[in-house]
């Protein structure tokens, strides 16, 4: 059986040297925090930001200099009535890491969004496009959908920018161009060189999807079909292109910690130890108590914490015995 996020919170956050604890709730007890997680609609939201405010300063400090922490934290209260029936250790700790990775969960950069119990943070395509700007190598970066009749010819061989013609009907309305048949995406490097091509058809991101999303399958055995790869198939189709993308251009360490980071939520494991900067492991704890709280529906016990230890990303799953065989998946 899958560890729950508390269990893994409580692996992560092993106290060994005592710390002060102080109130879990600023503005609002743990049983209010709890009622409004059975709430639904602004009131439950309200209650849920004011809880998150105890964490405004480790938020905002969190964030790079290019984003406003104004922006963000509305961003965060416009996701929270989405989120409000989610633990509050699972919610703060996708909010730091949205903000770590300096990605504000807006909808187009990033999203914020219930999983169960669990509040996940998904990056966009747009917020990978986001990340390959910043690594400083990086001049532009180009994804596009081809339709069933435009004109396109990919020749891997011949010389850049020969290699590639995509000349769309534009002034075709959509239906009559067809449905999307391919997405690609490339970019052109600071040096004035362009990178190589990654062109994907869709049953390769089909592929991608049976293989490796967890959410995808939890969605389609439970029958909600609530995914992101349901509800917004074309984006996390383009995203995959500019995942392959990564791999060959040039870009930075934040950009591979990002991958790592999504894969991680969409296991249904912590994402923030894989966010470029350690998160306080003191505010992990506390959120974790505070989840304790709501499910008791009792005042928090004085547990002592332990500060933040750096500490390489481990194995998300045991490590298998050499020469056993994986599980047939059913």
């Amino acid at each position: 059986m899958a560890l729950s996020l508390k269990d893994r919170v409580k692996a992560a956050t092993a106290p060994t040297v005592p710390a002060p604890v102080v109130e879990v709730v600023e503005g609002a007890t743990a049983e209010e925090l709890h009622a409004a997680q059975q709430a639904d609609g602004g009131q439950a939201a309200d209650v849920v930001m004011g809880w998150l405010e105890r964490y405004r300063k480790d938020i905002t400090a969190a964030l790079p200099d290019c984003i406003e922490p104004a922006v963000f934290l509305a961003a965060v209260k416009a996701a929270l009535p989405g989120l409000a029936r989610c633990t509050p250790a699972s919610l703060l700790q996708s909010v730091l890491t949205a903000a770590q990775f300096g990605l504000v969960p807006d909808g187009v950069h990033s999203v914020l969004k219930a999983d169960g119990p669990l509040a996940v943070w998904v990056p966009m395509y747009r917020g990978y496009i986001d990340l390959m700007y910043r690594s400083g190598r990086v001049g532009s970066v180009h994804v596009g959908f081809v339709r069933e009749h435009d004109e396109f010819a990919f020749e891997p061989t011949a010389p850049s920018p020969l290699d590639l013609v995509h000349k769309p009907e534009v002034k075709e309305p959509l239906a009559k161009r067809g449905p999307v048949v391919l997405a690609y995406a490339f970019a052109w490097m600071l040096n004035g060189s362009r990178s190589q091509v990654v062109v994907l058809n869709r049953e390769e991101a089909e592929a991608v999807r049976d293989e490796y999303s967890e959410a995808y399958r939890r969605a389609e055995e439970n029958g909600a079909k609530d995914s992101f790869w349901h509800t917004h198939f074309d984006d996390m189709w383009a995203k995959t292109a500019l995942r392959r993308l990564a791999k060959v251009v040039p870009t930075s360490p934040e950009l591979r910690m990002l991958t790592a980071a999504e894969d991680a939520g969409d296991a249904g494991q912590v994402q923030i130890l894989h966010a470029p900067t350690g998160a306080d492991q003191v505010l992990v704890a506390e959120a974790e108590q505070a989840a304790a709280a709501a499910e008791a529906g009792q005042d928090v016990p004085a547990v002592p914490v332990t500060p933040w230890v750096a500490k390489k990303p481990g194995r998300s799953k045991p490590k298998r015995p050499r020469g056993g065989r994986k599980p047939a998946r059913r």
